[in-house]
């Protein structure tokens, strides 16, 4: 049942170019194949790649097939949109570790089958490629006086300290190449991807239209920026990731629900599946009552849900719950929910045999964490009610830790003020 992909997008404002008014009438009327690509620059995406991965979601669930393709073979070369300076060569193996990563996490978010979606490597056909052979049948299509107007290459042109070698200049043939041979295998005729990659869709679907006699088309959703002006996708911590090993499923969490309100709206629109009519009611929350953050809450739980399951985001909410309660008592989670709580925390092994002794004492273990520069200014702090365990403010400078301090998994916390935090892990075994 087909339903109208081009017409959801544009009520979520996720539309910023379209190559042809015809692409609409094609989407209505027949089941269209269409393609992201995603680069392999790491091996887990982040959540800037959400845009184009849930728009692949949105596409299968018009009735469409999409397919994410992996850029093993642009991977070795690097895109040069958007950068400064020429990208570091990855290693064949660097760059097939990342492809892994990424594959993984690319069909948690699609129905994979033989006629439903697909995800591919283009190292399958560009490694297979001679030299000779494309750039007579390929690199002739392409004029280098229009490619150095593009934006991707005109700005490294004009920068001296840079330029831009040829390796980075020939990416936009291969991403062309990409269309073409996902054309020829799949019967592909869209491309999607940010508004930076306009000028590399239009190239690809200009050589299907050259060497094919069809018409192919390119579709563009906008860059997203934050309304504090701020790079999307950046917390305290650094770049949010959908590996659940560098971002945990409780930091992912509290990146939504820290969205800011002039923000929330146009995230529940890009980043979750919720019909347009329930996100502008929870609009409307947001200036009705801003300070429930009932739209932060959904979407925060929606976009956890779907990348890491019921579970985790469980989870999430729980040690949300526990940790901002007022006197929040940190025994009430898990072993499971403090890892992932405190994750990226910095933390230090303490041996169980010291419990009890000297060699835990609360001062000599704030003091080794780094938490402060000296026993003596750890002593001032205590003796102000400035450092807690377990949330709990110790004023005693000779109070020492023992096996009365364990959480679930061994784990003892340090606090300095409000926000500094240190994990000290105890072996329990």
């Amino acid at each position: 049942m087909m339903t109208d992909f081009l017409s959801d997008l544009e009520q979520r404002h996720l539309i910023h170019q379209v190559s042809a008014p015809e692409l609409a009438e094609l989407l209505r009327t027949r089941r269209v194949v269409a393609y992201a690509g995603f680069d392999p620059t790491a091996d887990s995406l982040h959540v800037g790649s959400l845009m184009p991965l849930i728009t692949l979601m949105r596409f299968q669930r018009a009735g469409h097939r999409p397919i994410g393709l992996l850029g093993g073979g642009t991977g070795l070369i690097g895109d040069p949109s958007g950068k400064e300076a020429e990208r570091t060569l990855l290693t064949r193996a660097q760059v097939e570790h990342n492809v892994a990563g990424i594959r993984r996490q690319i069909e948690r978010f699609l129905e994979l089958g033989p006629d439903e979606a697909l995800v591919v490597n283009n190292a399958e056909w560009l490694c297979e490629l001679n030299l000779v052979d494309f750039l007579r049948d390929i690199g002739k299509h392409f004029s280098v006086n229009q490619m150095i107007v593009r934006d991707s290459v005109r700005m490294r042109l004009e920068t001296r300290e840079h330029g831009l070698s040829y390796t980075e200049f020939s990416y936009m043939l291969l991403q062309s190449y990409d269309f073409l041979a996902l054309h020829d295998r799949y019967g592909c005729l869209l491309q999607m991807g940010g508004s930076d990659q306009w000028g590399n869709i239009l190239s690809g679907a200009d050589l299907i239209r050259r060497l094919r006699g069809v018409e192919a088309f390119g579709l563009t959703t906008p860059l997203l920026t934050r309304a504090d002006g701020k790079k999307f996708g950046k917390s305290e911590e650094g770049n949010v990731w959908l590996d659940a090993e560098r971002t945990s499923p409780y930091q992912f969490y509290q990146f939504w629900l820290n969205a800011d309100d002039k923000d929330v709206v146009q995230y529940l629109n890009t980043f979750t599946l919720l019909p347009v009519e329930e996100i502008r009611a929870l609009g409307a929350t947001v200036t009705a009552a801003p300070e429930k953050r009932a739209a932060q809450r959904v979407l925060a739980s929606e976009v956890t849900r779907m990348l890491h399951g019921p579970e985790a985001l469980a989870r999430a909410q729980r040690a949300t719950d526990v940790l901002f309660s007022k006197d929040a008592d940190y025994r009430q989670l898990s072993a499971q929910e403090l890892r992932e709580a405190f994750h990226g925390a910095p933390s230090t092994p303490l041996a169980a045999a010291a419990l009890g002794t000297p060699a835990a004492g609360l001062l000599a273990a704030a003091t080794d964490a780094g938490l402060y520069p000296s026993r003596g200014r750890a002593r001032q702090e205590v003796a102000a009610g400035g450092l807690s365990v377990n949330n709990v403010p110790v004023r005693d400078a000779g109070y020492t830790l023992s096996a009365s301090d364990l959480l679930p998994g061994g784990y003892v916390i340090l606090r300095k003020g409000k926000k500094h935090f240190h994990v000290l892990r105890v072996a329990t075994e």
